[in-house]
């Protein structure tokens, strides 16, 4: 099996690489807003800048720097993405919102009670500034690697 057109995947590389250097910022970032470091981050859904957003961004403007603006790809990438940062800070931000509610409830009602304190992740969606981060992220990352591999 030859893995090197894989390896010469341009596209899915910077998709890969504005995922991972949004992950990556995950961290400093939030050292910056919350005084403490929390590498769990780096493996977790939520927070600034958005790592989904980042991933389709980078990836559907690739697309077009590699094949064509005009490309049905191009015009599925684009699609795709506007999918997943809408489904970022609609739906996964509800869903937040709902356990973030959720939890309060719980921690009221069942104080002093024997039963498992176990807390819904509130952190699953991102607001409009967490995902406008990366998109920007990933614009900056797409751009950078097109020149860098010209």
């Amino acid at each position: 099996m030859n893995i090197d057109p894989l390896l010469q995947n341009h596209v899915l590389w910077t998709g890969m690489a504005g995922w991972i250097l949004a992950q990556v910022l995950k961290v400093p970032l939030d050292v910056l807003r919350e005084h403490r470091w929390n590498w769990a981050l780096f493996f977790a859904a939520g927070g600034m800048p958005s790592s989904h957003s980042s991933l389709v961004t980078s990836t559907a403007l690739a697309v077009g720097l590699h094949i064509g603006f005009n490309s049905p790809v191009f015009a599925v990438a684009v699609a795709l993405a506007m999918v997943v940062v809408y489904d970022a800070t609609g739906v996964r931000r509800q869903a937040g919102k709902q356990a973030e509610k959720i939890n309060i409830l719980v921690e009221e009602l069942l104080k002093g009670h024997p039963i498992s304190e176990e807390h819904l992740r509130e952190a699953i969606g991102h607001t409009p500034l967490e995902a406008m981060g990366g998109v920007l992220l990933g614009l900056v990352v797409a751009l950078g690697l097109w020149f860098l591999w010209k």
